[in-house]
């Protein structure tokens, strides 16, 4: 009895501390208004187990260690030049072949962007220093569009310099973490905004929460509106256009999963299941087949499974004295490693590439296929990685 006592004790005082947090110990301290929602993952079965028993992607080569701090984005200018990559500390640099240069800002106010020895040194200060997360070119006008975390959408000219505003809300609603965005022929930008509630220095706690705040949305470049295509969305984030420009692809982050849009036929304003995901998914992008590679920061776990459908149970353990990046690390299921899946048009797997261990390669924020390598982001590492598509058929 006695025991039963002391445990039932220990419990009250246990309940206690986290309903109070009096030491603003938790991964939620200082958001009063944190509510987990359910994420209702697909089915097991749905889930692809397809693997790279290989693990390829450790084949690949790491370039610039050190030289630039989580290079979420790459692409290429009309002319082929590049890449062009958007890091860590708010400036977007050009890849001449021999160096980075500068060659845009999405913030003129650089006082507090100071080096810091990783990508999550400069999170304090994102929100003044901006973070430039999709980058996309205009093709006829030679113009790079950015989807700036806290800034919102925002273009600079071929010359580059510091970037103009073009979106900041959408139907009244601010922007509060515009991620990745594509352009059509008529230049019409689609893109995405993750959270209605977090702004990406605040992603953990997004994830955490399930919040499904997010929207995906259109700027018009002729009427200079943006309107919201859908919304209620759980981490929309990575996005791109078909080759035929007949629909785009976003990635729902929470949920793991593909959803195509339909912009052209029949079925045009309407939205559906494209494919199921083995993980978290960042960005998107078509190559010149019209295949869609989609960068993955990790698998999913039996505990992100079980954490998913049990709001009460992540509320528990997220006001426990744990740091954000202890609870993350569980709730994604242990440890970043490195994936990447290739899609056809019809939404099959055609080709896996992974480094399971996370030796090489790791949380894979975007794949930009060019000349038969893939230019590989990273918006954790600093670092970016090539990977040689011929090494796959060797």
């Amino acid at each position: 009895m006695g025991t039963r006592i002391v445990l039932g004790w220990i419990l009250l005082a246990l309940a206690l501390y986290c309903g109070l947090d009096p030491f603003n110990h938790s991964s939620i301290s200082g958001f009063p208004n944190f509510v987990s929602v359910e994420v209702k993952l697909p089915d097991k079965y749905e889930i692809p187990t397809n693997k790279d028993s290989l693990n390829l992607l450790q084949n690949s080569d790491v370039k610039l260690l050190g030289q630039i701090q989580g290079p979420e984005s790459l692409v290429f200018d009309p002319n082929g030049r590049g890449p062009y990559t958007g890091i860590a500390d708010g400036r977007i640099l050009f890849w001449d072949g021999t160096h980075w240069t500068n060659f845009a800002f999405t913030s003129a106010n650089r006082s507090v962007c100071d080096p810091q020895p990783n990508p999550l040194g400069y999170i304090k200060n994102e929100h003044i220093c901006g973070r430039p997360l999709g980058l996309r070119f205009n093709k006829k006008t030679g113009e790079l569009y950015i989807a700036d975390a806290y800034f919102g959408l925002m273009k600079v000219g071929p010359e580059g310099g510091v970037a103009t505003s073009l979106a900041t809300e959408a139907e009244g609603v601010p922007l509060t973490f515009t991620n990745d965005l594509d352009i059509d022929d008529e230049g019409n930008v689609y893109f995405t905004d993750s959270s209605a509630q977090y702004q990406r220095r605040h992603f953990m706690q997004l994830v955490f929460s399930g919040e499904d705040g997010g929207r995906v949305l259109k700027y018009d470049p002729v009427t200079k509106e943006t309107t919201v295509l859908l919304k209620n969305i759980q981490f929309p984030n990575g996005i791109t256009l078909s080759k035929d420009g007949s629909f785009f692809l976003f990635c729902e982050g929470s949920i793991g999963r593909l959803s195509r849009y339909w912009l052209k036929g029949e079925k045009a304003g309407t939205s559906e299941v494209f494919a199921i995901l083995p993980g978290f998914p960042d960005n998107i992008r078509t190559n010149k087949d019209g295949d869609f590679w989609v960068a993955l920061h990790c698998r999913r776990s039996w505990t992100n499974h079980l954490l998913a459908a049990t709001p009460r149970l992540r509320d528990f353990l997220l006001r426990l004295p744990i740091k954000a990046k202890y609870q993350f690390m569980v709730f994604i299921g242990g440890w970043p490693h490195g994936i990447i899946v290739k899609y056809n048009p019809e939404g099959e797997i055609v080709q896996i590439l992974e480094d399971s261990p996370g030796k090489v390669v790791k949380a894979v924020s975007e794949v930009e296929e060019r000349d038969g390598k893939l230019w590989i982001g990273s918006v954790l590492m600093p670092f970016v990685a090539v990977y040689d598509l011929g090494s796959s058929s060797r």
